[in-house]
């Protein structure tokens, strides 16, 4: 299993991206081979132009890009080939159109004559054939990691749960360890068998031949066979606790299980006055771009605004930010002129009736959140960090959530890991989910997972995912 910004990857998903990408390349040089047959002067003086660099960047970066968007590097990607053939299908449909536009803006990356199309040509059939040798070695050769869970609780179960909807990270659930005695015979959790401690860590590790122990005991005085770990970690055996594993395989804090001590002792929470200076110039100089860019939108949102209803355009709301101090967050209206009037501050649903005909395309896209550049460039706000709240529902929460004011130690943001990673919230559970995952990011800030997050974002203005 590999980590990247603290979560497990497929190392399947990185060769492909890798692969694929020498792949997309070598189908561009075909292209220029086919297109010059029987011509090796014309190929070779083709290939050393001084754009043909830029030309094959721009054509592999921008197919690359349509494949991430469309699905094509995640898990589910390795299952179903028909699945596969229609992802492949969009993103050269979509790779298409925006090399065009990108052809129209810099006429200099334009390939030859018929490059192009011969190279969409060949693409799709390097990328499948590709796809299926890699499954047939990986099937073949890919080392399996067998892994152990110390504990038969609930602790232990919700472990073994993530670890088997993560098929692709290529581990074996060798079994748990029941540590208090209780005789475990021919019993078995999640279909896995269990193993009673009188047998031994060290032997039973020995047998299974594991190479990872998850320790996910509810209770651990008296029963964590600290000797035996200790051992097994100087061997080479890695050691994890069950909360850091949880976190890293589904990008968030478990509140349902996490201890006060696990934030004292674990990794991450560090914020280095490099970082936080860094991220306040990257936040400053993207609110200027971004308002910039986004001007012709906002005009036409605006105008979409003012024919649908009457009213404001710029809706300012009270929210809570940085070390819990209210400002005004600014967006585009979305719903009807005292939307609120008589009921109070109401958290948003589906279908909600509140909500104008121009409002549902601005929330579906989140164009409602465009006007908010301007409380970046001003730091109420960052680009990247967890959303804003209103008071009335933070007064709620930070009583029903543990940790809940944690995320007011940092700048609220645009977008966020709970924005990308789950839908809008609707009530006091989903503001605890996505409290999870915003406690995830406090705890890997970082500008590289800044920039994950803005990818992602891009993905869901285009698809409108997860939006009310």
């Amino acid at each position: 299993m590999v980590r990247i910004l603290n979560q497990y990857v497929s190392p399947k998903s990185i060769v492909l991206i890798l692969l694929e990408g020498i792949l997309i390349s070598l189908a561009l040089l075909c292209a220029v081979r086919i297109r010059f047959w029987g011509s090796e002067a014309g190929f070779e003086a083709y290939v050393s132009l001084p754009e043909f660099i830029w030309q094959a960047l721009a054509f592999v970066a921008t197919l690359q890009v349509c494949f991430y968007y469309c699905d094509l590097y995640r898990p589910s990607a390795f299952h179903g080939r028909d699945d596969q053939w229609i992802a492949l299908g969009q993103s050269l449909g979509s790779g298409s159109l925006l090399l065009g536009i990108l052809y129209f803006i810099f006429p200099s990356l334009l390939l030859g004559r018929g490059i192009f199309f011969i190279s969409v040509v060949l693409v799709p059939l390097f990328v499948f054939l590709s796809r299926a040798a890699l499954d047939f070695v990986w099937r073949a050769a890919a080392p399996v990691e067998n892994v152990l869970i110390i504990g038969t609780g609930a602790l232990a179960t919700a472990v073994a749960a993530q670890l088997l909807k993560r098929g692709d990270l290529n581990f074996h659930m060798a079994g748990f360890i029941e540590m208090n005695g209780t005789p475990w015979q021919g019993r078995e959790i999640l279909g896995c068998p269990v193993f009673g401690s009188e047998d031994g860590l060290e032997l039973i590790v020995q047998k299974q031949k594991s190479s990872r122990i998850i320790v996910a005991l509810e209770d651990r005085r008296n029963t964590l066979p600290t000797r035996d770990l200790v051992r097994l970690r100087v061997q080479g055996i890695r050691v994890e606790d069950a909360h850091t594993t949880v976190s890293a395989l589904s990008g968030r804090v478990w509140l349902d299980t996490v201890k006060p001590s696990w934030f004292v002792f674990s990794d991450g929470f560090r914020r280095s006055t490099v970082t936080l200076i860094l991220k306040r110039i990257i936040d400053l100089a993207s609110g200027v771009v971004g308002l910039l860019i986004t001007l012709p939108v906002m005009l036409i949102v605006a105008a979409a605004i003012t024919l649908d209803s009457k009213g404001p355009i710029i809706y300012r709301q009270t929210r809570v930010g940085l070390r819990g101090k209210c400002f005004g967050l600014l967006k585009f209206r979305s719903m009807g002129v005292d939307a609120e009037k008589g009921i109070g501050a109401q958290w948003a649903t589906s279908n909600d009736p509140r909500v104008t005909r121009v409002g549902r395309v601005l929330r579906k896209y989140r164009l409602d959140e465009l006007p908010q550049f301007v409380n970046v460039i001003r730091g109420e706000m960052s680009l990247v960090g967890p959303r804003p709240e209103r008071p009335e529902f933070v007064e709620e929460l930070r009583n029903q959530i543990s940790y809940y004011d944690e995320r007011h130690s940092v700048r609220p943001g645009i977008t966020g890991w709970a924005q990308v990673k789950y839908r809008y919230g609707s009530n006091v559970e989903d503001a605890a989910r996505k409290m999870e995952y915003d406690l995830f990011y406090l705890k890997n800030m970082s500008i590289f997972f800044d920039c994950a997050i803005i990818i992602d974002t891009v993905r869901i203005v285009i698809t409108g995912f997860g939006s009310k």
